[in-house]
């Protein structure tokens, strides 16, 4: 997705988010934001990917402040909400009709585990608020039929995780998923380096999502999304076996859709209208989506 006018007020609140979690110093946060607001003047051009802009500008803002993860506390307690669910989440699949679409609903909730952003969360606890709410709400945007085909006939399949908290959820679709398909062989690529909320191999490993998996790899790099100039080998050549991708949330779609690769399913909330727009769904809906 190129980037939109609406991109630039995001990114700023997101930058100002930043660095108050650092920092209560206001010449600290003054000096990181000049950095920032010019690298992003510089930078700002409808023709490129929301995401390669975002990237630049957040590790702007890191360098200034001398912060390799502000967000390492919000990760922590994010995962920590989420595991307090997961009673809630096995009692729901495990009365479900269809087990791997309850774990899906479930794992796009996760998706509003997203912090310095408007539609996302204001801080972690809000997941055990909302979850109900949204659980009965379902779908929005429902390809979840035309997903199944395709992880029944899949033998390959790679899934991109996004937040922290997220993954806890993440990690029961995955069993759900090798359990709805045992010849399938589940590849989860998890963030190379620490990048807003997003889950690390750390992160990934805190919560044991190994144990549910064939291979757990990074994309190698510090990058909103996914930049596929530095992805490592093994990721690019799980890329090239797969019979379909899996992409969470709003970030992975960002980069996801300046590209080729199909077929892929988008499960996330739409959390802004750029999004929205972007997949030509509302706004603050969960949603299967797949591009064939």
């Amino acid at each position: 997705m190129k980037i939109q006018t609406e991109c630039l007020p995001c990114l700023l609140k997101r930058m100002l988010f930043e660095t108050e979690l650092n920092t209560i110093d206001t010449k600290r946060q003054t000096q990181a934001l000049r950095i920032a607001c010019s690298l992003l003047a510089k930078l700002y051009d409808p023709e490129v990917c929301s995401a390669t802009i975002a990237t630049q500008v957040h590790q702007a803002v890191y360098d200034a402040l001398g912060d390799k993860d502000p967000y390492k506390s919000l990760k922590h307690q994010s995962n920590a909400i989420a595991m307090t669910l997961v009673p809630k989440v096995e009692s729901l699949i495990k009365t479900s009709p269809d087990p791997l679409k309850t774990s899906m609903v479930c794992a796009i909730i996760g998706n509003i585990m997203d912090f310095g952003i408007d539609g996302s969360s204001a801080y972690p606890q809000m997941l055990q608020e909302v979850f109900d709410r949204l659980y009965e709400e379902g779908l929005g945007h429902d390809d979840y039929e035309a997903l199944k085909k395709h992880i029944k006939q899949a033998t390959h399949v790679v899934l991109f995780t996004d937040n922290c908290g997220e993954i806890v959820f993440d990690k029961i679709l995955c069993r759900e998923l090798k359990t709805f398909n045992p010849r399938l062989h589940l590849t989860v690529v998890v963030k190379g380096e620490p990048i807003l909320s997003d889950a690390t191999i750390k992160d990934a490993q805190d919560i044991n999502l190994q144990e549910v998996v064939d291979e757990l790899l990074t994309t190698g790099c510090f990058a909103v999304g996914v930049d596929f100039s530095k992805l490592p080998g093994n990721v690019k050549k799980a890329l090239d076996q797969a019979d379909l991708i899996i992409a969470k949330g709003m970030a992975n779609y960002e980069s996801f859709s300046e590209t080729s690769y199909k077929p892929i399913a988008y499960l996330l909330r739409t959390k802004c209208n750029a999004i929205a727009r972007s997949m030509n769904l509302p706004r603050n809906i969960s949603a299967i989506k797949i591009e064939e």
